[in-house]
């Protein structure tokens, strides 16, 4: 009996929408589809997948027509947590339809489902008390200042251009629905699952779960994923087809194949990658390894995944 290969895909929310003009459901649906014809490639080499994604600029545009819709219309506003979770439901319905569609066109008998999934945050998380992450539209000062005084929100002044609200982004310690998840994977079942990094929560103290605003870095959790699950492969699908070093300098160097100590010096060096784009997902790929040493990490972009996988392209990561 051949022994199944474990992966665990991380797409990014932003990877959804082409450009500023390509916005809307139709078109995040295809943008969806063509992630999942290369998803179908892997999976037609024998892989079993799980599938997390980001949910930034699909949050983004619930808050905003919660806004407006309360201005307007005097609805009730969206707290974040459930814009997480209709993030959640939204894009694994399109990555869901898709994939399921696009498996039923090639005669591939697997099945796809979507798991509205949690992810537990330590309440004590020092990111709760500096809250960076800002969310949701500009305001003046003066409605920023009002939510502060009657919602407790934490807001910022951006650069000029207006106010802000800030929440935190606490490190993942807990995947809820992991049992669930682990279940499905066993039993041949392509699952989308901690979308948007999981919709964060905590315990307040007696065991139940109760939603925060906060957000989750997608790759963090996807990472906790792949290490709960032992998966064999990580891999994060993101805008770029390869890592550079000294990116956008004459020294510039993209990188094919590198050893954990290696991805481990070139973040500590603190030069080579940004903080809100490659730094992160270079740590969720160390914290992966560091747990699962025969594991593999693959930093690549959706439409080069197909030749990745076969050691054509991207950036592979390994114990050395």
């Amino acid at each position: 009996m051949t022994q199944k290969k474990l992966a665990v895909i991380a797409i990014g929310g932003n990877s959804l929408i082409k450009d500023d003009k390509r916005v809307t459901v139709d078109s995040q649906y295809q943008a969806a589809k063509e992630t999942c014809m290369h998803i179908a490639d892997m999976i037609e080499q024998g892989w079993e997948v799980a599938i997390g994604h980001g949910n930034g600029p699909q949050v983004g545009y619930i808050l905003r027509r919660s806004e407006i819709a309360a201005k307007t219309a005097g609805m009730h506003e969206i707290p974040l947590d459930v814009c997480g979770a209709d993030s959640q439901g939204a894009i694994g319905y399109a990555l869901q339809q898709n994939l399921q569609n696009i498996l039923y066109q090639r005669k591939i008998k697997k099945k796809v489902v979507t798991v509205i999934t949690q992810t537990l945050v330590d309440r004590n998380d020092p990111a709760f008390k500096n809250p960076t992450k800002p969310i949701g539209s500009f305001m003046d000062e003066a409605e920023a200042r009002r939510r502060q005084t009657e919602q407790g929100w934490s807001v910022v002044e951006d650069a000029g251009r207006g106010w802000r609200r800030v929440v935190a982004s606490p490190l993942p310690k807990e995947i809820v629905e992991l049992e669930t998840v682990q279940t499905l994977l066993d039993v041949g079942i392509v699952t989308v699952t901690v979308g948007g990094g999981g919709i964060p929560v905590i315990d307040p103290g007696d065991g139940n779960y109760e939603g925060v605003a906060a957000v989750i870095d997608k790759d963090f959790a996807s990472s906790l994923l792949a290490r709960e699950i032992k998966a064999d492969l990580f891999v994060i699908s993101t805008a770029v087809e390869k890592v550079a070093v000294n990116f956008g300098k004459p020294e510039q160097k993209w990188l094919d194949n590198i050893t954990l100590s290696e991805a481990k010096k070139y973040l500590a060096e603190g030069t080579h990658f940004a903080k809100g784009s490659m730094a992160p997902k270079i740590q969720a790929v160390i914290w992966f390894l560091e747990a699962n040493p025969q594991g593999k990490a693959l930093i690549t972009n959706p439409e080069n995944l197909g030749r990745a996988l076969k050691g054509e392209t991207g950036t592979w990561i390994s114990q050395g």
